[in-house]
């Protein structure tokens, strides 16, 4: 069983304006990036389910334009987590890095 003694201060900690900092920035990468992804996959249910001329345009031999742009989701995924990793890695985990240190001082 924990020591209440020794236990991190979680209120103080969530209080601070470091994990204040940290929310802000996480907000700042995953909300405009969720809104950027989710309209390119509505557009792209879209014209698939209105627009079968335009998603069945063939671009060189059994390649269509639907194809493409459903292979370009999924690399728009993989950029994404790509670009996730790198900006928590710049901006996120020293961040966290300090809030844990000053954590496991108090």
């Amino acid at each position: 069983m924990p020591d209440e003694d020794t236990e991190p201060d979680w209120e103080q900690i969530q209080a601070s304006p470091e994990f204040t900092l940290l929310r802000r920035q996480v907000r700042a990468f995953v909300f405009p990036m969720a809104a950027l992804f989710l309209g390119w996959y509505l557009l792209y249910v879209l014209l698939a389910a209105y627009a079968h001329g335009f998603m069945s345009i063939r671009l060189w031999g059994e390649v269509t334009v639907g194809l493409v742009l459903g292979l370009l989701q999924l690399v728009s995924t993989f950029l994404i987590t790509w670009l996730y990793v790198r900006y928590a890695a710049r901006r996120l985990d020293p961040l966290a890095g300090r809030i844990r240190a000053d954590a496991e001082l108090h």
